[in-house]
């Protein structure tokens, strides 16, 4: 079963390590919106939907329970997607190591464990 949008927000929040405060400037809210999204007492515009997706960097589709994975989106993502063919291999290897190291440093020592 997926989870309630409410959920899946506050998880990917706090998987960010952002307060709802920090979401709210980020995505353009007042605090006080994050929490009542969270707490399911109101629920997102469609536009609304898509500035907490981008300041979290998952999908719209993930916020949603409809995408089991948070897979890399927003305007961060697009902008590394749409210059990754711009690079060469060794640059792109270079990114791709990169990133692997700061995934690596945002893991728990218990999560890293099971990896």
């Amino acid at each position: 079963m997926s989870e309630k949008f409410e959920d899946r927000l506050r998880k990917t929040r706090l998987d960010r390590g952002l307060s709802q405060t920090d979401l709210a400037k980020q995505a353009g809210f007042q605090p006080s919106a994050i929490s009542h999204f969270e707490t399911g007492t109101r629920s997102p515009s469609f536009d609304n939907l898509r500035r907490l997706a981008d300041a979290l960097g998952v999908s719209i589709d993930y916020l949603l329970g409809r995408q089991s994975q948070s897979t890399a989106a927003g305007p961060v993502a697009d902008r590394l997607h749409r210059n990754f063919d711009k690079m060469s291999s060794s640059d792109q290897a270079f990114i791709a190591a990169m990133a692997e190291e700061l995934a690596k440093k945002n893991i728990g020592p218990d999560e890293d464990a099971g990896a």
